[in-house]
């Protein structure tokens, strides 16, 4: 038997958002039970369920770490970080009793339930361990060959596109890489070789442990399980959106002003963002839909609020690769700031089909929650009559 190789060697390999979400969530509704399913989206190579042994292992592995002084030290000095989160942080540790996984018909299921500050935190560990365990089967002397001779090729791209006239915003991008990354050595070696290379365009990642250890900034605000988890909290289901902005208003006071559209659509969405929260927030982040679509419409409600659009930030996260961040940023480049995470064209584009792994909430309180993307393919439900009963309080059409 090989020796033992642990994935997840520090509780800050994680997205900064499941840290700020994390914290309002403790703040507001610490009592909120949750339910997280892993789902694979794709067809992969191989059965995933040929990884069940090794997964478990992994969790066993994860439900001992605990977070260090240095990073906890890290996050105080995070101006939104609070002193009794990061208190609550140095006595958590996840508890296997939480997660269980299991091979199902050659799936491999993997399922968090428990109090939601207990269970949210599981999620990017989960993607990040079945990536790399998943990867691990392959070459992995040619898979960073390829990859090596893919990034400098992006570099070129990026400084080319540097050598362009200026425009009235700059182009920045960020990594957004962690959940579908090939490793995470590789993850490192792509953000180190990104800030050395190009600064002038790569402005941070979404990895608060590279952020802390590269001297980058960390990059994030809230994700979909923020909003739907407030589908359940007892707000009239037609102002979850409204409820799940104000408490983050009120948990961050100007900070981490980004707000996230899809939850039930973009439409939906700018009908409830109006004057209170275009002002209070900085800008908006895009992750389903056609990309310059959702732009037009988010510049056009800024601008029927009289508010200048010029003035707050579009962020584009949704399946980037460099060629498609670059087409969006000039589109609107002179028009409004934008920022584009990017994450599987960094950290997995290494001659792979990557896996399309999620794990998403699926109930809160009892509750079941859905997220109604933009992008076919992307709505996630599991209670087929609840969602109906959203499209229907929210006007959504069925997508074709």
């Amino acid at each position: 038997m090989p020796a033992f190789q642990p994935v997840i060697t520090s509780l800050l390999d994680n997205d900064l958002y499941k840290f700020t979400m994390w914290q309002a969530l403790l703040h507001r509704h610490p009592q909120t039970v949750a339910e997280y399913e892993f789902v694979c989206r794709n067809q992969p190579d191989y059965p995933l369920a040929g990884l069940l042994d090794e997964v478990d292992a992994q969790l066993d592995h994860l439900c001992t770490l605990r977070f260090r002084e240095d990073e906890l030290d890290y996050l105080c000095r995070l101006r939104f970080i609070k002193p009794d989160f990061v208190d609550f942080l140095r006595l958590f540790q996840f508890q296997r009793r939480f997660i269980r996984a299991w091979a199902e018909g050659g799936q491999l299921r993997i399922r968090a339930a428990g109090p939601q500050v207990h269970v949210m935190d599981f999620e990017i560990h989960v993607l990040a361990t079945v990536n790399e365990l998943y990867f691990r089967r392959f070459d992995q002397q040619r898979a960073l060959r390829t990859g090596r001779e893919r990034l400098r090729a992006k570099i070129e791209t990026l400084r080319q596109a540097l050598r362009a006239p200026p425009r009235a915003h700059p182009l920045e991008i960020f990594d957004f890489g962690v959940r579908r990354r090939f490793s995470g050595a590789w993850q490192r070696e792509v953000v180190a070789t990104l800030h050395g290379a190009v600064p002038q365009v790569f402005k941070g990642t979404s990895n608060v442990l590279l952020a802390k250890e590269l001297g980058l900034v960390p990059i994030g605000t809230m994700a979909h399980e923020y909003l739907q988890t407030f589908q359940a909290l007892g707000v009239r289901l037609r102002d979850f959106q409204r409820a799940a902005l104000e408490d983050w208003v009120q948990e961050y006071r100007g900070d981490l002003g980004i707000a996230l559209t899809d939850v039930v659509g973009m439409d939906a969405f700018l009908s409830d963002f109006d004057l209170y929260f275009a002002k209070l927030f900085d800008g908006l982040r895009q992750d389903s839909g056609d990309p310059i679509e959702w732009g037009e419409k988010a510049i056009a409600h800024y601008q029927k609020l009289r508010i200048d659009p010029r003035t707050k930030r579009l962020v584009f996260s949704d399946a980037l690769d460099i060629a498609k961040a670059l087409r969006i940023h000039d589109a609107f480049a002179d028009r409004a700031p934008t920022g584009f995470g990017i994450g599987t064209h960094f950290t997995n584009d290494v001659g792979h089909t990557p896996i399309n792994i999620v794990m998403k909430l699926v109930s809160a309180n009892g509750q079941p929650v859905a997220k109604i993307s933009d992008t076919p393919g992307k709505t996630l439900v599991k209670d087929e009559t609840f969602l109906a009963y959203l499209k229907q309080v929210f006007g959504v059409a069925d997508q074709a």
